[in-house]
């Protein structure tokens, strides 16, 4: 994830010093991603490495891929 220059706030994000939500703002500075509390003045760099991985579930998993299990009943009439 890389912030633009412009200061933008991130929604839903507590600041790690103060626990405040909803204070935190990410900009960019040479190149190097920034965070900052507007509560208390934090100040930190963001590494972000790589994006974390999707767990797959059913809504993401393609439809070819699923198993299908077929499961014979059998109707008995009183």
């Amino acid at each position: 994830m890389t912030f633009s220059t412009v200061k933008r706030f991130i929604a839903g994000v507590t600041c790690p010093k103060c626990s405040v939500m909803d204070k935190l703002r990410g900009y960019s500075e040479d190149g190097i991603n920034f965070r900052e509390c507007v509560a208390c003045g934090f100040k930190d760099e963001m590494r972000v490495v790589s994006a974390p991985r999707e767990i797959q579930t059913r809504v993401n998993t393609a439809k070819d891929n699923a198993v299908h299990r077929v499961d014979p009943i059998k109707l008995i009439d009183n």
